[in-house]
Protein backbone atom coordinates (compact mmCIF):
# COMPACT_ATOMS: atom_id res chain seq x y z
CA UNK A 1 0.00 0.00 0.00
CA UNK A 2 2.86 2.17 -0.66
CA UNK A 3 1.79 5.67 -2.19
CA UNK A 4 4.10 8.54 -3.96
CA UNK A 5 3.44 12.00 -2.89
CA UNK A 6 1.57 12.89 -6.21
CA UNK A 7 -0.21 9.61 -6.21
CA UNK A 8 -3.94 9.52 -5.90
CA UNK A 9 -5.57 6.68 -5.29
CA UNK A 10 -9.23 5.93 -5.35
CA UNK A 11 -10.82 4.94 -1.95
CA UNK A 12 -12.40 1.65 -3.44
CA UNK A 13 -8.55 0.74 -4.02
CA UNK A 14 -7.31 1.73 -1.54
CA UNK A 15 -9.59 -0.23 0.74
CA UNK A 16 -9.15 -3.49 -1.61
CA UNK A 17 -5.34 -3.38 -0.94
CA UNK A 18 -6.07 -3.00 2.47
CA UNK A 19 -8.24 -6.03 2.98
CA UNK A 20 -6.17 -7.79 0.83
CA UNK A 21 -2.93 -6.78 3.23
CA UNK A 22 -4.60 -7.47 5.74
CA UNK A 23 -6.02 -10.79 4.51
CA UNK A 24 -9.58 -9.77 5.96
CA UNK A 25 -11.58 -11.78 2.69
CA UNK A 26 -12.73 -14.13 4.96
CA UNK A 27 -14.33 -12.16 7.72
CA UNK A 28 -15.95 -9.96 4.82
CA UNK A 29 -17.22 -13.00 3.06
CA UNK A 30 -18.69 -14.28 6.32
CA UNK A 31 -20.45 -11.32 7.38
CA UNK A 32 -21.72 -10.72 3.45
CA UNK A 33 -23.27 -14.16 3.08
CA UNK A 34 -25.54 -13.60 5.95
CA UNK A 35 -27.01 -10.59 4.37
CA UNK A 36 -27.03 -12.09 0.91
CA UNK A 37 -28.98 -14.94 1.99
CA UNK A 38 -31.58 -12.61 4.09
CA UNK A 39 -31.79 -10.33 1.26
CA UNK A 40 -32.29 -13.52 -1.62
CA UNK A 41 -34.14 -16.01 0.31
CA UNK A 42 -36.90 -13.65 1.83
CA UNK A 43 -38.46 -13.19 4.84
CA UNK A 44 -39.72 -16.62 5.05
CA UNK A 45 -37.21 -18.24 5.05
CA UNK A 46 -35.14 -15.69 6.89
CA UNK A 47 -37.82 -17.00 9.72
CA UNK A 48 -36.71 -20.52 9.75
CA UNK A 49 -33.22 -19.68 9.41
CA UNK A 50 -31.13 -20.12 12.58
CA UNK A 51 -27.32 -20.30 11.59
CA UNK A 52 -25.26 -19.42 8.61
CA UNK A 53 -21.59 -20.18 8.07
CA UNK A 54 -19.15 -20.05 5.10
CA UNK A 55 -16.28 -22.31 5.56
CA UNK A 56 -14.04 -23.59 2.89
CA UNK A 57 -16.04 -22.64 0.36
CA UNK A 58 -18.76 -24.65 1.44
CA UNK A 59 -22.04 -22.62 2.95
CA UNK A 60 -23.54 -24.39 6.35
CA UNK A 61 -26.91 -23.43 6.67
CA UNK A 62 -29.21 -24.18 9.72
CA UNK A 63 -33.24 -24.28 9.43
CA UNK A 64 -35.65 -24.95 11.80
CA UNK A 65 -37.89 -26.91 9.47
CA UNK A 66 -37.34 -30.42 8.04
CA UNK A 67 -40.09 -29.68 5.46
CA UNK A 68 -37.83 -26.54 4.13
CA UNK A 69 -35.10 -28.20 4.39
CA UNK A 70 -36.05 -30.52 2.05
CA UNK A 71 -37.72 -28.44 -0.39
CA UNK A 72 -34.54 -26.39 -0.39
CA UNK A 73 -32.43 -29.47 -1.21
CA UNK A 74 -34.29 -30.44 -4.52
CA UNK A 75 -32.86 -26.36 -5.73
CA UNK A 76 -29.01 -26.27 -3.91
CA UNK A 77 -27.44 -25.75 -7.42
CA UNK A 78 -29.67 -22.79 -8.11
CA UNK A 79 -29.26 -21.08 -4.81
CA UNK A 80 -25.43 -21.77 -4.78
CA UNK A 81 -25.54 -19.60 -8.60
CA UNK A 82 -27.48 -17.05 -6.92
CA UNK A 83 -25.54 -16.58 -3.83
CA UNK A 84 -22.06 -16.41 -5.98
CA UNK A 85 -23.99 -13.98 -8.69
CA UNK A 86 -24.71 -11.97 -5.40
CA UNK A 87 -21.27 -12.07 -3.70
CA UNK A 88 -19.87 -10.87 -7.25
CA UNK A 89 -17.61 -14.09 -7.07
CA UNK A 90 -17.49 -17.78 -6.73
CA UNK A 91 -17.12 -17.84 -2.91
CA UNK A 92 -19.57 -21.02 -2.39
CA UNK A 93 -18.87 -24.72 -4.30
CA UNK A 94 -20.87 -26.62 -1.75
CA UNK A 95 -24.50 -26.30 0.32
CA UNK A 96 -25.09 -28.02 3.15
CA UNK A 97 -28.11 -28.12 4.59
CA UNK A 98 -28.23 -28.92 8.21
Amino acid sequence: MKRRKNEEMKLSDLLKSFVDENKLDKGLNQVKIQDVWNDQMGPAIKKYTTGIKLKNDVLYVQLSSSVLREELSYGKEKIIRIMNEEMGKKVITKLVLR
